[in-house]
């Protein structure tokens, strides 16, 4: 289950990040879709650093 998840969300990263960098590239404003999953992708990300961050000071007894 935790293949596909990074899996998944490996993929998902690079196409929005390869969109992004088109567009800029471009010269072309974002569609409001994309700006939408970047941001999830963000929020998702920096979300799971904390947990896993609290997870890590849990188990070594510092929190």
């Amino acid at each position: 289950m935790f293949e596909f998840a990074a899996l998944s969300y490996g993929l998902l990263a690079s196409v929005i990040l390869s969109a992004a960098q088109r567009n800029r590239n471009l010269a072309r404003p974002h569609p409001p879709l994309l700006l939408y999953i970047g941001y999830l992708l963000c929020g998702l990300s920096a979300g799971l650093a904390l947990a896993l961050g609290y997870l890590a000071l849990t188990i070594a007894g510092l929190v």
